[in-house]
């Protein structure tokens, strides 16, 4: 980036501005003197030739890139889980955590190499289409609606249908995530199993286009009605007068599934070290990691037993 000043030898050309900043360097902070001009020289050249040594070690390290969720990462699962797959293995983990929709066109792209995500009916259309392989049951945790305490549509304790289909008719505030999440999936789904059209377009229904921390925070702010994960929901800390107002009903369990990101369509996919991660997740030592990670002492996380 160039910005209008003053070249550092004196001339009136255009001197470079800070990257990113558009901030143009004051004359009077460059050097003057040549003899500075090239110390400066100097020693950028050492910088590069460092960074250029240093270069192969970091192109040799072991890593691998997994697509997943935002409840996974935001619920602190992976901090927990994923030092103890690199101390076993030796393979860094480098996730890029969105909704699950967002999370599959990552890896149908071929930008990453593991996917773990919480749509079942997704992910087994991914892995009809091809771009996945060797899918397998992790674990599962579950959803919950979440409502002010006031609880004025009056579902507490109710079968999620039932709530829903109070909620609809009362035209009680609700927020959506509506990124395609599979918490978005999931909604959906519920929905229309209490026999009602999701309410798009509807005063009372607002749909955020976000994830679900920023979703919860509107929620909050709105003392609306919202679907979330349970993982989620504990880890988050800015509950307000939200509470926990139904849960428990069979259809809320949320599955998650791990797929090797398909290596005949993207060949560059680091197949050794995926099928490694999916292998250790699924093993003994994976399962207890999983099952030993809590918040507020709730196991938040349940592995599939083979």
């Amino acid at each position: 980036m160039v910005g209008a000043g003053t070249d550092p030898a004196g001339g009136d050309r255009a001197v470079p501005a800070a990257a990113g900043h558009g901030f143009v360097w004051p004359r009077e902070w460059w050097p003057r003197e040549r003899w500075a001009r090239e110390r400066w020289a100097r020693a950028a050249l050492i910088l590069c030739l460092h960074l250029l040594a240093a270069a192969p070690l970091e192109a040799g390290e072991r890593f691998l890139t997994l697509a997943s969720t935002t409840s996974t990462e935001n619920s602190g699962l992976f901090a927990h889980i994923l030092p103890l797959f690199e101390a076993d293995t030796g393979i860094a983990v480098r996730v890029v955590a969105r909704g699950t929709g967002q999370a599959l066109r990552l890896a149908r792209n071929g930008d990453a190499d593991v996917v773990l995500v919480h749509d079942r009916e997704s992910e087994l259309a991914f892995q009809r289409e091809g771009w996945g392989v060797e899918r397998r049951e992790v674990m599962y945790n579950d959803f919950v609606l979440l409502g002010p305490s006031a609880d004025a549509a009056g579902i507490r304790g109710k079968p999620i249908a039932q709530a829903l289909r109070l909620i609809f008719n009362a035209g009680a505030r609700f927020v959506s995530r509506a990124d395609e999440s599979g918490t978005h999936k999931a909604e959906i789904r519920l929905w229309r199993a209490a026999g009602l059209q999701t309410p798009v377009g509807s005063e009372w229904y607002l749909e955020t286009g976000s994830g679900m921390g920023a979703t919860l925070n509107i929620a909050s702010a709105m003392n609306a009605y919202a679907l979330a994960d349970r993982a989620t929901w504990l880890a988050f800390q800015n509950k307000g007068q939200l509470d926990i107002l139904v849960q428990g009903d069979p259809v809320l369990i949320n599955p998650y599934g791990i797929m090797l990101v398909n290596p005949q369509r993207h060949p560059h996919v680091k197949a050794e070290e995926g099928r490694a991660l999916i292998a250790w997740l699924t093993s003994a030592r994976g399962r207890k990691a999983i099952a030993q990670f809590k918040v507020a002492g709730q196991q938040l996380f349940h592995p599939y037993e083979p």
